[in-house]
């Protein structure tokens, strides 16, 4: 109801739904979490699926639909949408700006904390054929993951997270 003006929105967040198995019940011991956004012309649905064990919180897989009106090479647009998904995980559950004495304390991404393969998750993208217009893809994806994780945490433990980078003190 709240889509029925924005077709495009809805589609992704169908195709999303549909490829995450949204209307089957998740893996024992995980919980899935969804967002939607509309960013430089582009509309895209993530949905996260996590666990959280003992205050840590693993993302597990992330369905990402995207719909950027017509794609002029798909690979490239493909790994931009997983790169941007990183990104956007490592701000929802490692960075931290850190001021001491009136000074930040990370200087470049040796001590500004990223995703490492072997925290990754699986990624899935599924990219919408369009006519539209071609449309922007830059940062398109890394602010949609973070509500899409932050709703599966809430999910597993019923804790809101309003803040990042997710702690395991907000998760008790």
């Amino acid at each position: 109801r709240l889509l029925a003006k924005h077709p495009r929105m809805l589609n992704v967040l169908n195709v999303a739904a549909e490829k995450a198995g949204w209307s089957t019940k998740a893996p024992a011991g995980r919980f899935r979490g969804v967002a939607i956004l509309e960013h430089v012309a582009s509309f895209n649905a993530q949905i996260a699926e996590v666990s959280v064990t003992k205050g840590r919180v693993r993302v597990h897989k992330v369905v990402c639909a995207f719909d950027a009106g017509m794609v002029i090479n798909p690979h490239i647009l493909t790994q931009q949408i997983e790169g941007g998904i990183i990104h956007g995980l490592s701000a929802a559950l490692k960075h931290a700006i850190t001021i001491e004495r009136g000074r930040v304390q990370q200087g470049n991404y040796d001590t500004f904390d990223m995703i490492r393969m072997d925290e990754a998750p699986e990624v899935e993208v599924h990219l919408i054929p369009s006519t539209e217009r071609p449309a922007g893809a830059g940062e398109a994806t890394n602010p949609n993951i973070i509500p899409a994780v932050v709703n599966a945490i809430y999910a597993a433990t019923g804790k809101r997270i309003r803040s990042v980078p997710v702690r395991p003190a907000d998760l008790v």
